[in-house]
C-alpha cells in the first residue's frame, strides 16, 4: 500500500532524473552546491541534515520538510532530538509554522512506523 512518503519519493526521484537531463549550467551548479552543502565538513552531514530541517520548517516547505526528516531518522537523530529542532523552528518562525509542525509530526510518525514493520 502506496503512502504519501512513498508518492513524495517517487515524484521526487522521477523529477530530479528530468532536471538532471536539461543541459542547463546554472541549474546543474545549483544542485551540485546543494549536494555538497550537507556533506561531513566543520559540521558532520548528520548535524547538517537537522540545520536542513529546522530552516525548512521556518520556510514553510513541506517538501524540504519530508526530505530532511526521513534524512535525519536515517542519520540516526532520536524523536527527543527531533522534537527539540521543531521547537526551534516554531520558536523562530512562530505559530505561521504550527500547520508545519503537524507535517513533520505527521511525517515522522509514518516513517517511524514504516521503519518499525521493515
Amino acid at each position: 500500500m502506496s503512502d504519501r512518503l512513498d508518492e513524495f519519493t517517487a515524484y521526487r526521484t522521477r523529477m530530479n532524473e528530468r532536471i538532471n537531463e536539461i543541459e542547463h549550467l546554472g541549474i546543474k551548479r545549483f544542485f551540485n552546491l546543494d549536494t555538497s552543502a550537507y556533506k561531513d565538513g566543520a559540521l558532520d552531514a548528520k548535524t547538517k541534515e537537522l540545520l536542513g530541517l529546522t530552516a525548512s520548517m521556518v520556510l514553510r516547505c513541506n517538501d524540504c520538510i519530508d526530505y530532511h526528516i526521513l534524512q535525519c531518522v536515517d542519520a540516526g537523530w532520536s524523536d527527543a532530538e527531533l522534537y527539540e529542532a521543531f521547537n526551534v523552528a516554531l520558536i523562530v518562525g512562530g505559530s505561521i509554522v504550527i500547520p508545519h509542525l503537524r507535517h513533520a509530526v505527521e511525517t515522522l510518525d509514518l516513517y517511524r512506523q514504516r521503519s518499525a514493520a521493515e
